[in-house]
Order: C-alpha cells, then structure tokens, then sequence
C-alpha cells in the first residue's frame, strides 16, 4: 500500500448518512444512491437479472417521446429468496411502478425501495420480516453447553447429522474495544469527525479511511470486483462462517456462507508458518497463513503474510503487508461463539490495538453466495 497522504480529501459533509434500508450485504446504498434525489418511475420490464451481489430490473420508462432504459438496484438472491420470490417473479412485459433514491452520478439507475405491479397494486421483491431478523442476533436464545469432541475440546462446527453455522455477528463495523461511535450496518460513520476514535491510524491510513468513508465506500474491492472479504471482515457479513474440523490432518477448513463461498485452512499440526513450496511460498494471501492452537477452550489463530488487495473491514479500514493477526474463538454455550481480534500492523497503525464481538449459531445450512457482477 502506497503511504500516499490525501491531502485532496473533500471537505465538508460532518454528517454522512440519515437513513438507508436494511441491506443483505451490509453494503451502505448511499455509496452509489443518493437519498436526497428519490424518484417515482412507470415503465416496462424487459429482463429480471437474477444475480449477485444485487438483483436488478431492468426497464424502459417513457417520459414524453423518450424512452430510457432504467436498472433497478435490489437485495441479493439470497434474501429475496428467504422472502417468497424467484427470478420468474417478474416477466418482460409487466408494468411496474417503482419509488426510490436514484445514481450519484446521474445515470439512470435507482435503488427499488418500493416495486409495485401496476395492474394489481401488489408489493413485489422486498424483503420480508423473516428475511430481515435472519441478518441479526436473535434474542434471548436458551442456553445450552456447547459441544465438544471426545478429546474435550468445545466442537466449533455442527455436531454429525446435524447443520449449521455462525452468523448474526453483533457488530459489523470495525473499531478498537472501548471505542462508542455510530456507524450504519454498512461501517459508514454517522459523524466523520469521530474518524479519530475508531482505531490508532498512522496519519496516511487515517487519511485513507476518511477519504473512503466520504466517498460513501464507493471503491469497496468485494462489492466493485467480488474480492473476497478476507480476514477479520469474513466474521462480520451476513450468511456467516462454518467451522469444520479434520482432526485427523490437523487441520480446519473455514468456509464463507458469503463471500464466493470461499474457504481457507487453519493448520492445527504445528507446520512452520509460511506459505506452501508448491505454489505460495512467496506469494500473499488473502487470509494469509493461519496456524491455530488451543488454549483451554479457545482456539487461537496467528495469521500473517496477506495481500493488500482487501479491507479488513466494512468501513473500510486499511492494511498493509505487514498485517499480523491473532484471533481468539470461544464456544462460551452451544449458541454463542466470542470472537476477539489483535491487529498488529506497523505500516498502517501507530501500535498493535484489539476489538471483538460475537456471532450467533444459526441451525440450518450454510448459505451459498456467488458473486457475480455489480455492474448491470
């Protein structure tokens, strides 16, 4: 990561966001949408694009003797999915009637906070309440141990016969413990002035993380590109994580409910921690090298050698090379996994700093998320 300084940084704007709808992927809609310019359109469908990280309609919409060809910017296959629809929802030829915040950039997109089939009046591809409480901690869960093998260390992963994963983290913006500022789902501060307090930022870094939290996370590699998100910032989407233990080759495969349906290995059989002769000896990961022991009933996870093609986190929290990283897993009961992160990174912070949170077990399968395109 070039040290440059942007010392061209926008001025203006203390307040960054007021509203946004509730998004599958944490991804703030302000990025690319700009609330202050809503819209109401009549128009034509000609393709339902049934695709992630967004679905989008697609629409002619006459005004006069004009005809322009209008997307329409939606939540992903996923929860739409978990909310009723398909992608034969909606069929070329259908007359909708959609209201929501039009581009940046004056482009003729629009984000679909209402779509209406104009013939009968019904309400089409929202998310449902179930759809919705699937994205957050559910409360009040009754207690139970949490699993364990027959060795006695606590069983991070579904028990045989049985599924599940973890998700529903309790935060999804990253800050160091202690720190209380507002952020939206998607890791946009409510103040940029409290850029300060979010963690001990060498003054470039500092700088790049405002920069990139005023241009509303438009340069986000996982939403522009479907990189993936990587370390520390895997624990904080939406479809989760799932643990599945190979004792026998001292090893953990790691898979993202999200994220391309990614996956990496934890070696637990006491390898060096470098990278693989056979093809990444040299070359930087982006989950790195991870080597993971126990400590009674956590598993603590070193990692290092990454790339510098990810942010750490939803609000956009740079990196470098130089990015050593200790996690700490603990199973405290059988629905709770606690989550605590050291960030040791020399070119990007002035000192080694922590934070954490906690993910919920979710009972079923782990979702399936594939990228596509976010460039209708």
């Amino acid at each position: 990561m070039s040290r440059t300084v942007f010392h061209w940084l926008a001025a203006g704007v203390g307040l960054l966001i007021a509203a946004t709808p509730v998004l599958a992927q944490f991804h703030s809609m302000t990025a690319k949408f700009d609330p202050s310019k809503a819209r109401t359109l009549n128009g034509i469908v000609t393709k339902l694009d049934w695709a992630n990280p967004h679905v989008h309609i697609l629409m002619d919409v006459s005004e006069g003797k004009t005809v322009t060809s209008w997307a329409v910017e939606l939540e992903d296959t996923i929860d739409l999915e978990r909310s009723g629809w398909t992608f034969n929802t909606l069929k070329p030829g259908d007359l909708v009637t959609v209201k929501g915040m039009t581009s940046r950039d004056g482009s003729p997109q629009i984000w679909g906070d209402s779509v209406v089939l104009t013939a009968s009046g019904k309400r089409v591809l929202e998310m449902s309440a179930a759809a919705k409480a699937a994205l957050v901690p559910t409360p009040n869960l009754p207690s139970r141990p949490a699993p364990r093998w027959p060795d006695g260390k606590p069983n991070l992963g579904p028990l045989p016969g049985e599924k599940g994963y973890w998700g529903k983290p309790s935060a999804t913006s990253l800050m160091e413990t202690g720190v209380n500022v507002q952020v939206d789902a998607g890791g946009l501060l409510r103040n940029i002035a409290d850029a300060d307090k979010v963690a001990p930022f060498q003054k470039w870094a500092r700088d790049l993380y405002e920069y990139r939290q005023r241009n509303f996370l438009r340069d986000d590699p996982m939403f522009l590109d479907c990189k993936p998100p990587s370390a520390i910032r895997e624990f904080q989407m939406p479809y989760g994580v799932q643990f599945l233990e190979e004792k026998d080759h001292g090893r953990i495969f790691l898979i993202e409910g999200g994220g391309n349906h990614v996956w990496h290995f934890i070696y637990t059989d006491g390898r060096p921690q470098t990278g693989d002769l056979r093809g990444n000896n040299d070359n930087p990961l982006y989950y790195g090298n991870a080597r993971g022991t126990w400590q009674g009933d956590t598993l603590v996870v070193d990692s290092k050698s990454f790339n510098e093609q990810f942010w750490i986190s939803n609000g956009g929290l740079p990196s470098t090379n130089q990015l050593h990283i200790v996690e700490r897993f603990t199973r405290t009961d059988f629905n709770t996994l606690k989550y605590e992160v050291t960030i040791d990174d020399p070119g990007a912070y002035t000192r080694t700093w922590s934070a954490g949170w906690n993910l919920q077990w979710v009972p079923e399968d782990l979702p399936v998320f594939y990228c596509q395109d976010n460039r209708p």
